[in-house]
């Protein structure tokens, strides 16, 4: 049966609702809405492999006056990086004080040729995806690895990599590091996350 989970926003105004259809790997579909650093939303469709490396990312991302697209495949040959982008994000975050966004995508995908996993900004759901791809759980307690993702930003849509470390703090608890960065995450026993300090936290139905 697929699974619906939602998360609330606790840094900001928003949230995310994300459908996901187990078996061999992921697919999920999502929406994630959030005020800050200007009022946008976001869909994301995202398919892993059955050892739930990432196969397939495709995200759109629009608010007043401006629409990106961004889609990763990663293929024996690497990352290929399509995108797209209509009006004036830069003019948008301008307007509002903050700086520009750059370029959806990236100029360079051999960057991303380390990357197993993506990482979607401000979504708890992606960290699942490491969690459940090195089996975190089965791992002793305090034993660290780090990963690399394929990070993509919101609104903006820029792509980088980035160096993340996961450590298993025991049953139902995570310690997610990225540079001097720092977060102790609960999550079930499925590896998703319930809540994430500062980032969001779980709404379970009653």
């Amino acid at each position: 049966m697929p699974k619906s989970l939602f998360w609330a926003r606790t840094d900001t105004a928003g949230c995310e609702h994300v459908v996901l259809d187990g078996g061999q790997g992921l697919t999920a579909q999502g929406v994630a809405l959030a005020v800050d650093p200007i009022p946008y939303t976001c869909r994301y469709r995202l398919a892993l492999a059955p050892d739930w490396s990432t196969d397939q990312l495709e995200v759109e991302a629009e608010g007043a006056g401006w629409s990106r697209s961004v889609r990763l495949e990663r293929g024996r040959d690497g990352w290929r990086v399509r995108t797209g982008e209509e009006g004036d994000l830069d003019a948008a975050l301008s307007a509002a004080g903050h700086p520009p966004a750059g370029l959806p995508g990236t100029d360079d995908p051999g960057r991303l040729d380390d990357a197993l996993d993506v990482d979607l900004g401000g979504s708890p759901l992606t960290n699942t995806l490491p969690i459940r791809r090195i089996g975190l759980g089965r791992l002793p307690a305090d034993m660290a690895t780090a990963v690399t993702v394929a990070w993509v930003l919101l609104p903006g849509l820029a792509v980088i990599p980035a160096e993340q470390v996961y450590t298993s703090l025991g049953p139902g608890r995570v310690r997610y590091a990225s540079g001097t960065f720092t977060a102790d995450l609960e999550v079930d026993p499925e590896g998703f996350v319930v809540r994430y300090p500062g980032l969001a936290e779980r709404v379970d139905p009653r």
